[in-house]
């Protein structure tokens, strides 16, 4: 056997022998890209006094990787399936390796902000390579397995980023949180020449470039605007971002309809097992990431948890991805899609539910049910759902398809951290205000009701403050955690309630197993033919 996996899949007549190894750099690369958008959330603190970050400045510090990677999945899925997969893989993966050093050794908001911009870019190259290299490696037969595999790394990165980068801040500075992932995104260039086979799509058009354009151009304004408007309020550019962002998304649909080869053919959007599954990632990714993102700041601030402690404690969220994806393996081709995926909703809506229960007085435990629900609900169902939304692609479409799905769980992210993040804002605003606003100096008050990190540094301020005195430092403590865990029980309701829609909807949209049955028999039928043609041949 070479060294070097040199012949492409399209030539094998007989499964890839070393497709496991394959897997496995697949989701060693896919790992590190999740990881970079959920290690800075431990991170944020040490960088904020380092850098002395406005909530504005790490609001971009953590979204300038997610504009590029959401935006522009899709089109560069179409490019590695027209010219390469591997050879995608292998580019995204070295920008990703640009991008990290730079973030590492940098100390200037706006360079950090840029490397993150690098990162997120070759984030959008690599994730839909591992997916459609993923499809095109595995036979059918095998695929659901491998699908479980690299959905459940998506799990395990949520608390994997948090975990490792808490490791290194014990002992580094922060700029080692990009650090880390270097030596991994080398091992996964070196794995993929040598165990990843070539991939493109045979008979491929041309690229709608125009349709690649528009896409970006929506999407990109879509998640700037949800971004920008609910956290720093509803001005010229936000308003504008949104209606580029409808308007193009528009035009994007009236183009692809009429267009010979589209980007994406949204016609699909009227296949029920695809504009289901779509719907499920992307309210999936909105409760988990949006849960999470509160959760860890009240680990952090309220009980005092520092990084690692804070990462240790996300590690049920990862067993409990696990241990539904071994659940789904089982279920899923038994009772079908619908019901696996809409238990997987229910029960990650129960999980957001109950974080309305934290108080002031909560502890660590009361977060546990809630996170062991949410990665419980990810391992069951992004599986089945991932493998639905894959299965509507052609062999010739798998970057696109991949493109699709990372998009919706980008998207889903970005819009869980944002909006929920804008709510917990203001419902922390609000309640700070009315506990203390008639207690404090205008300035003091307008810093404390920023952040609950704010609040937590003008305490410290009273502390020392011969006119204040522990005393009072401690009854604006208290109201400072009071405010954010009324904030994070409020949000969460409305979250919640978000999620059960959510839940609702993709419960009527997804088809029963009569139909989907019908649809993989027909599957099946079509993949027996083409294996036959091929032993022909």
């Amino acid at each position: 056997m070479p060294l070097f996996a040199k012949t492409p899949v399209e030539k094998m007549t007989e499964p890839y022998p070393r497709r496991g190894w394959a897997l496995l750099v697949l989701c060693l690369s896919l790992l590190i890209v999740v990881m970079a958008n959920t290690s800075l959330i431990v991170a944020a603190p040490d960088m904020t006094k380092d850098l002395g970050l406005s909530s504005s400045d790490l609001q971009w510090v953590i979204d300038g990787y997610t504009v590029p990677y959401a935006a522009l999945m899709l089109v560069l899925g179409a490019i590695g399936d027209k010219y390469s997969r591997r050879g995608a893989l292998v580019l995204g993966l070295l920008i990703f390796i640009g991008g990290s050093v730079m973030g590492g050794l940098v100390d200037e908001t706006n360079l950090v902000i840029a490397a993150r911009a690098i990162m997120g870019v070759g984030a959008a190259v690599v994730m839909p390579a591992t997916l459609s290299l993923l499809v095109a490696i595995f036979p059918r037969a095998e695929r659901a397995k491998a699908i479980t595999a690299w959905s459940a790394t998506s799990g395990l990165a949520i608390a994997a980023g948090p975990l490792a980068a808490g490791w290194l801040l014990e002992d580094h500075a922060w700029g080692s949180t990009f650090l880390m992932s270097v030596p991994v995104a080398v091992l996964g260039v070196v794995g993929a020449l040598l165990l990843v086979p070539p991939s493109k799509a045979e008979g491929m058009g041309r690229i709608d470039y125009v349709g690649g354009l528009l896409s970006i151009v929506s999407v990109g304004s879509l998640v700037y605007a949800t971004i920008e408007g609910p956290h720093f309020g509803w001005g010229v550019g936000p308003i504008t971002a949104a209606v580029v962002a409808g308007v193009g998304l528009l035009a994007f649909v009236a183009w692809e309809l009429k267009h010979p080869n589209p980007m994406l053919d949204v016609r699909k959007f009227t296949e029920r097992p695809f504009s289901g599954s779509m719907l499920a990632v992307l309210f999936f990714f909105f409760g988990t990431f949006g849960s999470i993102y509160y959760s860890t700041q009240f680990l952090q601030f309220v009980l005092g948890y520092d990084a690692l402690e804070t990462g240790i404690r996300l590690l049920p969220l990862a067993g409990a991805v696990f241990a539904g994806a071994a659940v789904t393996g089982r279920l899923a081709p038994k009772l079908g899609v619908k019901l696996v995926v809409g238990t997987g909703m229910v029960i990650g809506t129960v999980g957001v539910f109950l974080l309305t229960r934290i108080d002031s007085g909560s502890a660590y435990t009361d977060f546990l049910a809630p996170l062991v629900l949410l990665g419980f609900a990810i391992g069951l169902s992004l599986s089945p759902a991932t493998d639905t939304i894959m299965g509507s692609f052609p062999e010739d479409e798998l970057g696109v398809g991949g493109g699709a799905n990372d998009t919706a769980l980008e998207l889903g992210a970005s819009l869980g951290i944002a909006i929920l993040g804008s709510l917990l804002a203001t419902s922390y605003k609000d309640k700070l205000t009315g506990m203390v606003g008639g207690h404090l100096p205008a300035a003091a008050l307008d810093t404390a009701k920023d952040s609950v990190g704010g609040g937590i540094a003008v305490a410290e301020q009273v502390a020392k403050n011969p006119q204040g005195g522990a005393e009072q430092a401690q009854t604006l403590l208290g109201a400072v955690h009071e405010s954010f865990a009324h904030a994070i029980a409020h949000t969460s309701l409305i979250g919640g309630i978000i999620m059960a829609a959510g839940t609702l909807i993709v419960i009527a949209v997804l088809p029963g197993r009569r139909h989907t049955a019908k649809h993989g028999g027909e599957d099946a039928t079509r993949t027996t033919e083409e294996q036959t043609e091929t032993v022909d041949a």
